[in-house]
């Protein structure tokens, strides 16, 4: 089996491997809503990149986008949907996977390598 398959299969998501959109759904994991501001300096993007992954990020389901006004300012929340949360958590699950299955291969090999020699 090809290995991006198995990863595929255990959860990993491609969407979800880039580091400023899986920042942005860890942390409205974190928030019932949260402000596009507040997500923005929390997550050190620019407005433009924060915008651009949250698009994304609405259009795969994984957050719902709201915008209203505040006073007389205009206002954008963020929030995490069940569909988020659950791909989030697969996500984070495959990850520790691999590691975990990195890990028992270097030691599998160590002690192969030390019973050798």
């Amino acid at each position: 089996m090809p290995a991006d398959r198995g990863l595929a299969q255990a959860g990993f998501n491609e969407l979800l491997h880039h580091p400023s959109r899986l920042a942005v759904l860890a942390f409205l994991s974190g928030c019932i809503e949260a402000d596009f501001a507040l997500v923005r300096d929390r997550c050190e993007l620019s407005d433009s990149a924060l915008s651009k992954i949250a698009r994304t990020l609405e259009e795969a389901g994984y957050i719902d986008v709201r915008k209203g006004r505040l006073g007389r300012r205009a206002r954008t929340w963020l929030a995490l949907t069940p569909v988020g949360g659950d791909a989030l958590a697969a996500h984070l699950d495959a990850l520790q996977a691999v590691a975990t299955a990195a890990r028992s291969a270097a030691e599998h090999e160590a002690d192969a390598s030390r019973h050798a020699g």
